[in-house]
């Protein structure tokens, strides 16, 4: 169990997990003080490849099912009391006379919703609700308390429920120039340099930087 002894304690995410579905990227960020829930059984909801679940059942060998995956980028920023739903409940079938998972027929009624994906550099405020299968986009920020049910354009705000989009954070053209830089997949070594301009500086200023130094 990940315990969280103050608010502003933070716990990469790279070091607490063991299940081999979930990837993440480096520096990215649980804080789980207000919850105090642990990242892979609390967080992360009804994924399948914990230690337990491993040594109750196998759907991939025993039922032959696509399990899910949660790829986490780089830089990524998630609240206390976020629940990221993946798709081990995904045998409640609306097309069916019952949405009741009987357990003679389980094994036919799943339905995989894909890979969840949380690209670098996206910010998920508290309470906020992932349904499964989604793409966050790199930059996007969730607003606390938001359930998200489909994909979030890069550097897009989206809140609400069902989360609709905001505003976005930049233009078209510093969005794609963003896109291209890609300051996030940098060797830390390059990144540090440049930290003054991406804290408090401009997208151009950090574009010329990128044309001079980088590219």
């Amino acid at each position: 169990m990940t315990t969280f002894n103050h608010w502003s304690e933070t716990k990469y995410i790279k070091d607490i997990i063991t299940n081999p579905l979930i990837e993440a990227g480096e520096y990215s960020y649980y804080s789980g003080y207000f919850i105090n829930q642990n990242f892979e059984d609390g967080c992360v909801r009804y994924m399948w490849g914990d230690a337990v679940s491993r040594s109750m059942f196998n759907p991939i060998e025993q039922m032959g099912w696509h399990v899910d995956k949660l790829i986490i980028g780089n830089y990524v920023c998630i609240a206390s009391g976020v629940i990221i739903l993946m798709g081990g409940n995904n045998n409640h079938q609306a097309s069916s006379i019952s949405v009741y998972p009987f357990p003679e027929t389980i094994a036919d009624t799943y339905q995989p919703k894909g890979d969840t994906q949380i690209k670098s550099d996206a910010w998920l405020g508290m309470n906020a609700m992932l349904m499964p299968g989604i793409t966050i986009g790199e930059g996007a920020i969730v607003a606390a308390g938001s359930v998200v049910t489909k994909d979030v354009a890069p550097y897009t705000i989206v809140g609400g429920n069902p989360a609709k989009e905001i505003k976005k954070r930049f233009s078209d053209k510093e969005i794609e120039q963003l896109l291209e830089i890609r300051w996030f997949d940098w060797q830390r070594e390059k990144v540090e340099p440049v930290l003054p301009i991406i804290s408090n500086g401009t997208v151009q200023e950090l574009y010329d930087y990128y044309l001079k130094e980088v590219k």
